[in-house]
C-alpha cells in the first residue's frame, strides 16, 4: 500500500469518525491515567516502607508516679537505679540496638504541647502524665519482638510500643488504595476495548463501500485493515500521551510539590515518589496501550469486516 492512499484514507476515517476518535483518546487517557496511579502507588509503598523501615523505634515508656496497671510500676514512678538499669540492658543487646536516647518527662511534655499547640486538650493533661521513654532504633526492625520480651516487665517500665505497628497501618491503607487505582483502571480499560470495536463497527460500516470496492480489486486483508489500526493506534498513542502528561503534572506540583512542602519539608519526614517513577512507567504504559490497541482492533475488524 503506497504511504499517500493510506494517509488519505486514515485522515477520511478520522473526519468522518472525529466523535469516537476523540472518545477513544478521552478513555484511553482516563484508564492509563487510573493504571499509572495504581503502579506509583505501589512503588510509592514501597519507597516509603525502605524509608521508614530504617528509621522506625520501639518506644521504652517508663512509668510514671500514677502508673498502676503494668506489673513494672507496682512501686510507682521509675527510679534512678531502675534507669540506669534499662540503660544496661539496652547496651547488652548491641548490636541489635544500633543506638537509643532518653526522652525525659519535661522534654516529652513540651514536644506534646508543640504537637497539639492550639489544641483544647492541652488544658486537661498534666506535666506529669507524659511518661519519660527510651526511643531505641534496632538494626533489624523485624526483631522487635526481642526488645519487648526484654523490657516489657522489666521494673519502672510502663509499656514497649513498636511504631512499626503504626507504619504498617499506613501502607495497609495506602495498598488498599493502590488497588481500587488498579481495580478502577482494569474497569476503564475494558470500557476502551468496547469503546475501540465500537468504533471500529461503525467505521467499517460508515466505509462498506470502499472496501468493498477493494475486495473487488482484489486488495489483500492487511491493506484493507491497516488504515482501521493506524486510526486506532493514533488515538491510543495520543490518549497515551496525554494520561503521561497527567501523571508528570500529578508527580512534579503534587506530591513533589504540595505534598514534598508538608509531609518533608527540611527534615525529611518521608520520601516521596518524584517524576524519575513516572518515566519509568511510561514504557509500560505506552507499550500495553499499543498491544491493546493494535489486538483489539484487529479483532473486531476479522469479526465485522469481511474480506
Amino acid at each position: 500500500m503506497r504511504p499517500g492512499f493510506l494517509l488519505g484514507e486514515v485522515g477520511n476515517g478520522l473526519r468522518r469518525n472525529g466523535a469516537m476518535f476523540i472518545s477513544v483518546v478521552l478513555v484511553t487517557m482516563v484508564s492509563l491515567f487510573f493504571l499509572g496511579i495504581g503502579l506509583l502507588a505501589q512503588q510509592q509503598v514501597s519507597t516509603a516502607q525502605g524509608y521508614w523501615y530504617d528509621r522506625v523505634q520501639v518506644s521504652i515508656f517508663l512509668c510514671t508516679p500514677d502508673s498502676t496497671d503494668s506489673v513494672g510500676c507496682t512501686g510507682g514512678g521509675v527510679t534512678q537505679e531502675q534507669r540506669d538499669q534499662i540503660e544496661a540492658d539496652l547496651e547488652g543487646l548491641r548490636p541489635l540496638v544500633t543506638e537509643w536516647f532518653y526522652e525525659s518527662s519535661e522534654e516529652a511534655y513540651e514536644r506534646f504541647r508543640e504537637q497539639f499547640r492550639g489544641s483544647s486538650v492541652l488544658d486537661s493533661v498534666p506535666p506529669e502524665a507524659i511518661p519519660a521513654s527510651f526511643r531505641v532504633n534496632l538494626s533489624d526492625p523485624h526483631r522487635y519482638d526481642v526488645i519487648r520480651a526484654a523490657f516489657e516487665q522489666a521494673p519502672g517500665v510502663d509499656s514497649v510500643e513498636d511504631q512499626r505497628e503504626v507504619v504498617d497501618q499506613l501502607f495497609t491503607f495506602l495498598r488498599v488504595l493502590s488497588a481500587g487505582a488498579l481495580g478502577l483502571a482494569a474497569a476503564m480499560v475494558l470500557c476502551a476495548v468496547l469503546l475501540i470495536s465500537t468504533a471500529i463497527r461503525l467505521t467499517a460500516w460508515t466505509r462498506r463501500r470502499e472496501t468493498g470496492i477493494q475486495r473487488m480489486v482484489g486488495a489483500s486483508a492487511f491493506s484493507i485493515h491497516l488504515p482501521f489500526i493506524v486510526e486506532t493506534v493514533i488515538a491510543t498513542l495520543l490518549g497515551a500521551t496525554l494520561a503521561v502528561g497527567l501523571l508528570w503534572a500529578t508527580v512534579r506540583f503534587g506530591v513533589s510539590g504540595f505534598l514534598s512542602d508538608v509531609l518533608a519539608g527540611e527534615s525529611g519526614l518521608v520520601s516521596l515518589i518524584g517524576e524519575g517513577e513516572v518515566w519509568l512507567i511510561t514504557p509500560v504504559l505506552v507499550i500495553g496501550a499499543l498491544l491493546l490497541a493494535v489486538l483489539t482492533a484487529w479483532a473486531a475488524l476479522r469479526r465485522h469486516v469481511r474480506v
